[in-house]
């Protein structure tokens, strides 16, 4: 598995309006997600930590009580167990790492 086209696998629907084309490792979790503009990510935490990558779009992350709009070229660090959501402003295209796997995503 050294090398994936993610284009072709299909896409999931995670959660309303948020679209992602997923890849498991032994340790982490991989998502290049599509995100329809006023999708919202409701409020959570999870113990992975997580690192966000806006691709193009807009999207508005709330992390631990901090409000952030990230355009492409942004990274937001999420650390293991903080609070964290978020609404697209724009229709997005956003990469997603998680450390451990997401179990409850495969």
């Amino acid at each position: 598995m050294p090398v994936i086209n993610l284009n072709d696998s299909a896409p999931r629907e995670m959660m309303p309006g948020f679209n992602g084309r997923l890849v498991h490792t032994e340790w982490m979790t991989f998502v290049e997600w599509h995100v329809t503009a006023g999708a919202l990510l409701p409020e959570h935490s999870h113990p992975h930590e997580q690192v966000t990558a806006v691709q193009e779009g807009e999207f508005e992350m709330m992390i631990d009580g901090s409000k952030n709009q990230l355009a492409p070229g942004m990274v937001a660090v999420i650390p293991s167990n903080v609070l964290h959501s978020g609404r697209a402003v724009t229709d997005c295209t956003i990469i997603d790492v998680f450390h451990p796997v997401r179990e409850d995503y495969r």
